[in-house]
């Protein structure tokens, strides 16, 4: 069966499951948001036994074919059938008992940079409406930052980004925090990564006494 595929998600797949499994407890449940090929569901839940993976995707034949990867990896156990999202929808389709279903983790690669503004404002309320009390979401991908030389494949990236659609681009990591801030959430920690990529952990800001 001839499957969508992702270099991509096949060459970065190691290196963000080394970093999730330093940072997360040995069980939990994730909803992954833009999971497009599957790749990172399957290959994030055969390492990560003890939690429970939720796809998400918002082309509909992306569902399918995730679902299709997970059969054919035998992964039905531990990876729930993939779910039609769309980042901008104000209210996500994942309840349970008729409130909005909360998840340990959240987690979302590439997809700032391919995507409007408007879908960075529709991650971080979704996230803050579904994440539990002391869950993390997670970001992966490329970002500007304040004070930070940015690297020239990055500006190679980020003005060819812009010249397929003006409304997309690499993302400055201080106007993603400011609206994770908006909704409740906070930079935590931020990793980098292998070519010229973030891995940036969000959470809820602490109470105010």
């Amino acid at each position: 069966m001839n499957l969508p595929f992702s270099p991509a998600a096949e060459r970065n797949q190691q290196v963000i499951l080394e970093r999730l499994q330093a940072l997360l407890p040995d069980s939990g449940s994730a909803l992954e948001i833009a999971s497009g090929t599957g790749q990172h569901a399957v290959g994030f839940a055969q390492h990560l036994p003890g939690w429970r993976w939720q796809p998400s995707e918002a082309d509909e034949a992306l569902v399918s074919a995730i679902d299709a990867r997970v059969q054919i990896a035998g992964l039905q156990a531990r990876v729930r059938p993939a779910l039609r999202l769309d980042v901008l929808a104000r209210s996500w389709p994942i309840q349970c008992d008729g409130q909005p279903e909360a998840f340990d983790l959240i987690f979302c690669a590439n997809l700032l940079h391919i995507s409007p503004w408007p879908v960075c404002e529709g991650l971080m309320h979704g996230a803050a409406t579904h994440l539990a009390p002391e869950g993390r979401l997670v970001t992966y991908g490329p970002y500007l930052e304040d004070g930070v030389p940015t690297a020239p494949g990055n500006q190679a990236f980020d003005a060819s980004l812009r010249a397929n659609n003006a409304a997309w681009g690499i993302r400055r990591l201080e106007a993603v925090a400011q609206q994770a801030q908006a909704t409740g959430l906070a930079l935590r920690e931020r990793y980098a990564m292998p070519a010229n990529n973030l891995l940036v952990v969000w959470a809820r800001e602490p109470a105010a006494y």
